[in-house]
Parts: C-alpha cells; sequence; structure tokens
C-alpha cells in the first residue's frame, strides 16, 4: 500500500492482541506474517530472522512465539513430543503432516467429520480439536 510505513501492519496486529510492540516483536511479526498463512517452527523463524538480517536469540524467539500464541496471535501445533510448529492462521482447522520431512498443510475443519467422542474427565470441558494426518509421499505420482 502507498504511503504505509513498512511496520504499521505489524504494529497494528500487536496492538490488536494486546501486546506491547517491542523492536523484536516488530520484526518477527513481520517476517511471521507478511508472507500468508504458514507453519514454521521456532529454529526456521530464527534462521529467517537472521537471513534478514535481525538479531535476535532463539531463546527470545521462543519465548516470543509463546507470547504470540498465548495472546491469539498464532495457534501452537504440536506434531510430537518437542516437535512443535507454529501456525498463522488461527482459525478452526486441522492439518497434515509429510513424513517424514514435516511439511504441514492446513485442512479446513469440516472437512474432517468426527461421529462420537469419549467421555470427558469430570470437571472439564471441550475446548477444540485438533486432527493431524500423518502423511507419506505416494511413489505412484497419478495418486
Amino acid at each position: 500500500m502507498i504511503g504505509t510505513r513498512p511496520f504499521s501492519q505489524a504494529l497494528d496486529r500487536l496492538k490488536r492482541h494486546g501486546l506491547r510492540p517491542t523492536r523484536q516483536r516488530l520484526a518477527l511479526v513481520k517476517l511471521l506474517f507478511d508472507r500468508g498463512d504458514r507453519h514454521l517452527t521456532a529454529d526456521q523463524l530464527h534462521a529467517e530472522a537472521a537471513a534478514a538480517g535481525v538479531r535476535v536469540s532463539l531463546a527470545t524467539v521462543y519465548n516470543t512465539l509463546n507470547q504470540f500464541t498465548a495472546a491469539g496471535l498464532l495457534r501452537e501445533v504440536v506434531v510430537e513430543a518437542g516437535r512443535s510448529y507454529f501456525d498463522t492462521n488461527t482459525s478452526e482447522h486441522h492439518h497434515a503432516m509429510v513424513e517424514p520431512t514435516g511439511e504441514l498443510f492446513d485442512i479446513p475443519a469440516g472437512d474432517v467429520r468426527l461421529s462420537a467422542l469419549p467421555p470427558l474427565p469430570p470437571g472439564t470441558k471441550l475446548r477444540r480439536v485438533d486432527v493431524i494426518l500423518r502423511v507419506v509421499k505416494s511413489q505412484d505420482p497419478a495418486s
């Protein structure tokens, strides 16, 4: 957009989610959201920041991603113990993960149908259902 400051959208996004716009947060929000919906690990974002000349430690990237998730700016997708992706698409949806590459793809929420859920533990309520389909590349290019 002509006449828009380079960080104005990042600044607006942080303010809408009640986050203080520090230099590092602004830079990370810009890296996260300027290329549309996507899934990134902390290591991937840290590498992108370094390539863009943003000086930020890996610990700060992790802390910032967790703060963004708590504020509702991102959604964490835990694919296995110790392996999480951060999703810029916070709408209700599911995922397919290509093994062994770990690449994630969004699946619209309406494309997954659950016919029944088990009883929940006493004193709890359902917040969300996350489905991750684990897929492998087919050897047959026609399929």
